[in-house]
C-alpha cells in the first residue's frame, strides 16, 4: 500500500505521509515515494503550491534508522532526501504539521517555506534524549528560523513547543484549531497558487538567493533581471492596462 498520498485541488497539491502505525516516521521507501511525488506534482503545470502533512495522529515521528545498508553514511544521506527533496522545490511549500514532529519529522517542516502549526502540534527535536547526534542540517535549519537561544532550548535542553508556542518563537507562522488546519493551510497555499507559475517559481528562487548576499545593493542588483522580465509578460500587462481603464472610467 502507499505510503505518501498526494490530492490535487484549485492549483494546491497537499502530500500526506500515511503510515500512521509508525507514526509516519520516515523510511527508505517512504523516501522513494516522497521523492517521486514531488517529481509528479513539479512535472504538473495545474499545480502552483504544496501542502505537506501527515495522516493523524502525527505528521512525522522522524526517522526510522534501523536499515541504513551496510554504508551508514550513504543510508543516512538516502533519508535525508526525504525532505531535502522538498526543500529544493521550485514551488512555494508550507508544512501544516497536525501533531507530533519529531527529530526528521522537524527536519521535514523546516524546509518548507511556511509552517502553520495546530494547536496539537508538538516540536520535539529529541536528538540527545536518544543519545543521537542532530543531522540533516537541523542545527543550522532550526538556529535560522528561531535564534540561537530557542534553538538550544530545543536541542540542548529538550524544549517541546506546542502549536501556540511554536508561532511565539517564530517556528511556525501561524498556530489553528486543529480542525482547521487543513483549510488554512490550503487557503495560504492558494494565493501562491493563483500567480502565474513561472513568476512564483523565479520569486522563490530570488529569496533563497539573497539570503547570500550581504547588503541592500546586491539585493537590488539580484532583484532588477526577473523585475524587468515580469515587466514584459502578459499578466502584468493585462493587469496594468485593467488598472489604467479603472482610472480612465472614474475620470
Amino acid at each position: 500500500m502507499p505510503e505518501v498520498l498526494t490530492d490535487i485541488a484549485d492549483g494546491v497539491a497537499v502530500l500526506a505521509l500515511d503510515a500512521p502505525d509508525r507514526r509516519n516516521a520516515l523510511t527508505l521507501p517512504m523516501v522513494d515515494e516522497i521523492t517521486a511525488a514531488v517529481d509528479s506534482v513539479e512535472a504538473d503545470p495545474a499545480v502552483g503550491a504544496l501542502v505537506v502533512t501527515g495522516t493523524a495522529p502525527a505528521f512525522c515521528a522522524g526517522a526510522d534508522l534501523s536499515h541504513l545498508g551496510e554504508s551508514q553514511r550513504e543510508g543516512l544521506l538516502r533519508i535525508y532526501e526525504g525532505f531535502l527533496r522538498i526543500s529544493r522545490s521550485r514551488l512555494p511549500t508550507i508544512a501544516a504539521v497536525n501533531g507530533a514532529a519529531v527529530g526528521a519529522g522537524i527536519n521535514l517542516a523546516l524546509v518548507c517555506d511556511v509552517i502553520v502549526a495546530a494547536e496539537s502540534a508538538r516540536f520535539d527535536t529529541r536528538f540527545l534524549q536518544l543519545g543521537l547526534h542532530p543531522g540533516g542540517g537541523h542545527t543550522w535549519m532550526l538556529q535560522h528560523r528561531v535564534g540561537p537561544q530557542a534553538a538550544a532550548a530545543m536541542v540542548l535542553f529538550g524544549r517541546v513547543l506546542d502549536g501556540r508556542q511554536a508561532q511565539d518563537a517564530g517556528l511556525a507562522w501561524s498556530c489553528v484549531a486543529d480542525d482547521e488546519l487543513l483549510a488554512a493551510a490550503r487557503a495560504m497555499a492558494g494565493v501562491a497558487a493563483a500567480a502565474p507559475r513561472d513568476l512564483v517559481e523565479r520569486t522563490k528562487q530570488t529569496m533563497t538567493d539573497v539570503r547570500s548576499i550581504g547588503d541592500h545593493a546586491g539585493a537590488v542588483e539580484r532583484e532588477l533581471e526577473p523585475q524587468v522580465w515580469s515587466i514584459n509578460q502578459p499578466t502584468f500587462q493585462e493587469k496594468l492596462a485593467a488598472l489604467q481603464r479603472r482610472i480612465s472610467s472614474k475620470g
